[in-house]
């Protein structure tokens, strides 16, 4: 049962940052591989207070996502400049630059041997130490994302953005700041993803750097594209897949080398087939437009 509940909890926490993830490659258009970096920032803040300060999750976890937002938002002014595969390099970079400082401040980080003895998530005064709370917690953080994306993207802000990544000049043309928005939807898509990482450092209490790589960010950047690129619902059937996969191929008797391997492929031909699928439905809304 602990087993089952651990899977439950890992599946909220990549639901969270797929989600997150999904307002930016899905709606404004923009293909992020940051987001294992947010992801790391609020872990690593979340866990650095706590441990060396004591202060309170409650706290911890506003100021994650303040320092994410901040991240995002410098970031994304100069990303916004760009376009198509510069943008991708760019988000590549900060990827690279956060996970550099998660792996060589070792004054403050501690490195390769990161960090050891995070408490359990605590809220006034209840602490979520057993799997069952804190799948519930999970759970609720999760809804809570959705929750807040659902409605985000159904207003008017969020068909804005649909309109930005259909077409950018069309959606410039009626006086629309497409700069603006792309940069508000990075950072609230940052500080999204950094509430997944505050409640997996205190669900593990040990984070360092290898649990935030660009392999992360591009496993998190799949769960989207396989779930549906504006599917909140797709990306948790998506999420729960993949989370999923490694440890059925485990209980088949497959070895773990040969599982890690075989996850790999199978998500890529997934990412093939659902690739395939969206240039056919494109190629018959063109066709049908000309008809």
């Amino acid at each position: 049962m602990d087993y089952i509940l651990h899977l439950g909890i890992l599946i909220c926490i990549y639901t969270i940052l797929a989600q997150s993830l999904s307002l930016v490659a899905g709606y404004s258009g923009q293909i992020s591989l940051a987001q294992a970096g947010f992801y790391g920032i609020g872990a690593y803040l979340s866990a650095l207070l706590t441990v060396n300060f004591g202060f309170s999750v409650l706290v911890t976890l506003p100021l994650a996502m303040i320092l994410s937002g901040i991240i995002a938002y410098v970031v994304s002014k100069v990303a916004v400049k760009t376009v198509d595969d510069y943008y991708i390099i760019i988000t590549l970079g900060i990827q690279v630059e956060i996970f550099s400082v998660m792996n060589n401040w070792q004054e403050v980080t501690r490195g390769p041997l990161g960090i050891p003895g995070i408490p359990s998530f605590s809220s006034f005064g209840f602490e979520f130490d057993s799997k069952v709370s804190y799948l519930l917690l999970s759970i609720f953080f999760a809804g809570l994302v959705w929750f807040v994306l659902h409605n985000l993207t159904k207003s008017p802000f969020g068909r804005v953005l649909r309109g930005l990544s259909e077409d950018e000049v069309y959606t410039k043309s009626l006086g629309k700041n497409v700069g603006s928005y792309k940069v508000i939807s990075f950072v609230i898509s940052g500080m999204l993803a950094s509430i997944a990482g505050v409640l997996y450092a205190h669900y593990i209490s040990y984070i360092d750097p290898t649990s935030f790589t660009i392999d992360e960010s591009i496993f998190i950047l799949s769960i989207v594209i396989i779930g549906g690129m504006r599917n909140l619902q797709g990306i948790f059937f998506a999420a729960t897949f993949l989370v999923l996969l490694p440890e059925a191929l485990r209980f088949v008797g497959m070895p773990s080398s040969v599982a890690a391997n075989m996850r790999q492929v199978i998500y890529g031909i997934a990412l093939i087939l659902v690739i395939f699928r969206m240039g056919v439905n494109k190629s018959k809304t063109l066709r049908n437009a000309n008809v």
